[in-house]
């Protein structure tokens, strides 16, 4: 079961990395088709699943879907120990299934996980309650699984930028250290260190409650109209942050999914008329 284990995620990792719409750190979509894009998953089964239904790929093959955060919360095994990974494992099937239609974009958990750095959720530290769970599931192979689970999480892009304009990343650069941003980050070689405080790939993943001058100055920087991303929790599922910011949450039971068509610019009020509860997909 860990060779099988590791083997499906160096697989994840292959299909990050060939992925045909990847050029470097960013997935450069076209200006075809449609994307489904879902917030923070945090281990939420049901809402994966919901959204592997909406998007119906083997039905679509011109539609892409944005999957983030799927690690770390969800269920636990009987001594409190994360299970997420196991979600996660689901996903990376997906993904070597559908290999140039399903597209991660990494999050502040990813971050943390790739540094075993202490990240909070709900009063519990989840790097350390996931790496028991995997201890107790995997023994003596639990080291190898947990490398091969790093390895992934860092084969993942930072961003999904569409021809039409629209950006999608779990976050973006706070307004105290945007000016320490570097937007090369999406067209260089990613290092580790990217991913610790203060890289860029950290600073990109962990910002929270962006001004509108920030908004406005990041999109003037990344050449972009209109922002979706996750990463900041919403009690109803999405929330129109900023002229043109849509955050959107797919981890409890008012998550959503957006759904745009990549051949039209949109605008944020336009995109909130396209939210989806996941919870009316059966």
């Amino acid at each position: 079961m860990p060779r099988t284990t590791i083997e499906l995620l160096n697989k994840g990792i292959t299909a990050n990395q060939a992925d045909r719409f990847r050029r470097a750190n960013l997935v450069r979509l076209p200006a075809r088709g449609t994307l489904v894009v879902g917030g923070d998953i945090h281990g939420h089964r049901r809402n994966f699943e919901r959204l592997v239904t909406y998007a119906d790929l083997a039905n679509h093959p011109d539609r892409h879907i944005v999957l983030q955060e799927i690690i770390h919360g969800g269920p636990e095994d009987d001594r409190g120990g994360c299970l997420s990974y196991q979600l996660l494992l689901d996903a990376v099937r997906f993904k070597v299934s559908f290999p140039d239609q399903v597209h991660f974009v990494m999050g502040n958990h990813d971050t943390a996980c790739i540094n075993s750095s202490e990240v909070m959720k709900n009063g519990k530290e989840m790097n350390r309650a996931m790496s028991l769970a995997l201890e107790r599931e995997f023994r003596d192979a639990s080291n190898d699984v947990k490398l091969a689970l790093k390895q992934f999480l860092f084969s993942q892009p930072l961003a999904v930028r569409c021809s039409n304009r629209a950006w999608i990343s779990h976050s973006l650069p706070s307004d105290h250290f945007v000016d320490k941003f570097d937007p090369a980050v999406f067209e260089k070689e990613l290092q580790i260190a990217d991913c610790a405080k203060p890289g860029s790939a950290y600073l990109l993943t962990w910002g929270r409650r962006h001004s509108q001058a920030t908004l406005d100055r990041l999109a003037r920087q990344l050449d972009v109209d209109v922002f979706v991303l996750g990463h900041q929790a919403q009690a109803q599922g999405w929330k129109r942050a900023g002229t043109n910011l849509i955050i959107l949450a797919s981890d409890h039971n008012h998550g959503c999914l957006l759904e745009m068509d990549l051949a039209k610019f949109w605008s944020a009020d336009e995109l909130a008329a396209k939210i989806v509860p996941l919870a009316s997909i059966s």
